[in-house]
């Protein structure tokens, strides 16, 4: 009889040390599985980061979350951007003409700098458009030409908040940018030279840098991202050219635009 109670409880005492081992395996087993789907999720999302610093190195010029060359280069200090123009709060300047003076904004668009065209605008035609048609004088020419000639004066004042840049839209701003990029990368010998290849390199990644802000918008548009890889091969084939035809302006112009040698030279990877 007591081995037969014994032989009993030594089997109660194997199944429930086995039923132990068995738990704890299993529940061994699960974190281990737990880890590896931690692991792959990990390692997943580290080729992803990997993928996009790679692919913002091409695009931008820059290595990834590092824009300090962009924020201090020539062309970014040239482009202007809606945000820019509204948050700067500057007096008009006054343009002052013997008859009177106009208000003139601090940026101007379609293409109006501050040299001849400003001086042809807003100082010859309003006093061309007095005279015109005075033939003779007489005792009321002098009245009329001082209504018309401050007619005039309020008509230049009103084109002037017309051409402001502040109220173009987006075409007016790229116009205007492309029109200052083209004039701070050429020569003083040749100004306005497209076929200069800076010019045509600080163009190229003007447009890549608004065409980028835009694929960010809009991540499903395709086409333009087919075009985003265009533009990237272009920039780099122009640049290699420079750098063929001269090494010192290539080395120049690469700060200026923000760009780092791996943006342009080897095997681009968009």
């Amino acid at each position: 009889m007591f081995r037969s109670c014994v032989k009993q409880a030594s089997r109660c005492l194997a199944s429930a040390s086995r039923a132990e081992l068995h738990t704890s395996v299993i529940c061994r087993a699960k974190l281990q599985a737990q880890k590896k789907t931690v692991s792959k999720l990990q390692a997943k999302v580290d080729r992803k980061h990997a993928k996009d610093a790679g692919r913002l190195y091409v695009v931008l010029g820059s290595e990834y979350n590092k824009e300090d060359k962009w924020i201090e280069c020539d062309l970014q200090k040239t482009i202007l951007t809606p945000d820019t123009v509204y948050s700067q709060e500057t007096e008009p300047k006054v343009l002052h003409l013997s008859e009177g003076s106009v208000n003139m904004p601090s940026h101007l668009s379609f293409g109006i700098d501050g040299g001849e065209e400003k001086k042809l605008l807003f100082e010859v035609l309003p006093t061309l458009t007095v005279e015109r048609g005075v033939t003779a004088f007489d005792e009321d020419t002098v009245e009329r030409t001082k209504a018309a000639m401050k007619e005039e004066l309020q008509k230049a004042n009103m084109f002037a908040r017309l051409v402001d840049l502040r109220n173009a839209n987006a075409k007016g701003f790229a116009y205007e940018n492309r029109r200052r990029i083209i004039e701070a990368f050429s020569t003083p010998e040749q100004p306005d030279d497209t076929g200069r290849p800076e010019v045509q390199a600080a163009l190229l990644t003007y447009q890549i840098r608004k065409l980028w802000s835009h694929l960010l918008k809009f991540r499903k548009d395709v086409a333009n991202r087919r075009a985003l890889r265009q533009l990237v091969h272009d920039r780099a084939k122009v640049l290699r050219y420079l750098k063929r035809l001269d090494r010192d302006r290539y080395e120049a112009i690469l700060p200026r635009l923000g760009l780092d040698k791996g943006s342009v030279e080897g095997e681009l990877v968009i």
